[in-house]
């Protein structure tokens, strides 16, 4: 794919196959940081290969961890023990991932030694205050623009001091940054959402033997603790699958199965969002990965009916929101999302962004502060869209290029290999017809 890529998509008559996802990004990153400070070797299995977590393990080499070549599977790492990071040389670059910076500031912050944290144009964009000022009141010194609002972040960590903090919002970021800067800090660090967000951090924790408690949407952390390095392996990215499964369910005739997915009850939402719109999907040859579920899930083409999605399920469908939205059109009635103010901080505005675009091919969208309003049917065509640099919205506007009459094209597509790199080759193996367009049809979407 050419840099800033463009791809066409055309209509399909079905989609059909089995197939694997990437290992899910949020526990590759956990994975990767806590091994970075076990005590001995870890191996590493089925991480995710976007650049997102190729970032993440570029800044832990920087930082002194050993690791193998990016792109073996199971990959090595040399853990250095807790608090084992050595100063860095150089501007630490999480380019597009804001779980990467969100997650290290927190333990990077409780490291005794400076160093700058920053990313590309569009990280550099998105909010960092919800992890600095929590740090800050442990004691950590954080700078950056607009007094730390945003990238690049200036940290001198060390001396932390453990403390209870409510988040202001249920967000698995600003949870496990603490939870990470804790397991350094002194004293017991108590964190209190105000509903539950993904407990991958916890999870992945207790699993290395670290003694992490939940209760409700409290978690209790006691810091000081160290952990052995172990062999993990890293289930299929429940985001990703949702991709696949959402375009077998819009076009006729289709059926799909994704093996091995994550379905950690934090991380279902659009499972449930799918059923309570009448989708025919259902999970089979259910086992354990890491301390998470794990599932074959399949997916059927289905009539769709609208549906309200409340402030309470956002949060387990965070990352499905633009696919969600392209299901809505398809759906018979309305379709109301509330309570997601959160998605104009991701990597666009995904509110504006898919209100503008869903537009274009058709929709009857509304856009609120909160969320969207979309009617079902109307009169839906293929057209010219952006993605706007978001991994999700490229991929989701491609899937409903596949059920649409007449050739959609998608500019800056690029983005999909911060998190699913192949995806278009995998959606062609599926049946989809998607090229990439240099002016000419290639034969091949692989980079």
């Amino acid at each position: 794919m050419p840099e800033m890529g463009r791809v066409v998509v055309r209509p399909v008559s079905s989609l059909a196959g089995e197939c694997t996802v990437p290992g899910d990004k949020s526990i590759s990153h956990r994975a990767l940081i806590l091994a970075s400070q076990a005590v001995g070797e870890s191996t590493l299995g089925g991480l995710s290969g976007g650049e997102d977590v190729r970032d993440t393990c570029r800044v832990l080499r920087a930082l002194g961890v050993t690791a193998g070549e990016w792109g073996d599977d199971p990959l090595t790492v040399a853990g250095v023990g807790r608090g084992g990071w050595k100063e860095p040389a150089g501007v630490l670059d999480f380019g597009n991932s804001g779980t990467g910076i969100r997650l290290m500031a927190g333990m990077l912050a409780a490291h005794p030694f400076f160093c700058v944290l920053t990313g590309d144009s569009y990280l550099r964009r998105r909010p960092m205050m919800r992890v600095v000022e929590p740090l800050r009141l442990m004691g950590a010194s954080i700078d950056g623009r607009r007094e730390g609002r945003f990238p690049p972040l200036a940290i001198r960590g060390g001396g932390l001091k453990a403390r209870a903090y409510r988040t202001p919002v249920a967000s698995a970021q600003v949870k496990s940054a603490l939870l990470l800067a804790g397991l350094l800090a002194e004293g017991e660090t108590e964190l209190i959402e105000p509903a539950l967000s993904r407990d991958h951090t916890e999870r992945m924790l207790r699993f290395l033997g670290v003694d992490a408690v939940s209760s409700g949407t409290t978690v209790r952390l006691r810091g000081g603790q160290s952990w052995e390095g172990r062999d993990l392996a890293v289930p299929g990215d429940p985001s990703s699958a949702a991709f696949l499964l959402a375009a077998a369910l819009i076009v006729p005739g289709s059926q799909v199965t994704v093996r091995g997915v994550c379905v950690n009850p934090t991380r279902t939402g659009f499972l449930d969002v799918v059923r309570a719109m009448g989708g025919d999907i259902s999970l089979s040859g259910e086992t354990e990965a890491c301390g998470e579920p794990v599932a074959d899930i399949t997916a059927r083409s289905s009539t769709l009916r609208g549906t309200r999605v409340p402030p309470e399920m956002v949060p387990r469908a965070i990352d499905e929101f633009p696919i969600l939205a392209v299901l809505a059109l398809f759906a018979e009635g309305t379709t109301v999302f509330s309570g997601a103010a959160e998605l104009r901080v991701k990597e666009s505005d995904r509110i504006s962004t898919m209100a503008s675009e869903l537009g274009r091919l058709g929709g009857r969208v509304t856009e609120r502060p909160d969320g969207l309003v979309l009617e079902g049917g109307g009169t839906l065509r293929g057209n010219a869209c952006r993605s706007h640099g978001d991994h999700r919205v490229a991929m989701a506007l491609a899937v409903a290029a596949c059920a649409l009459p007449g050739e959609t094209a998608v500019e800056d597509t690029d983005c999909v290999n911060t998190s699913f790199p192949g995806f278009w080759d995998l959606l062609n193996s599926l049946g989809a017809d998607i090229a990439a367009d240099q002016g000419e049809e290639p034969s091949s979407l692989s980079p």
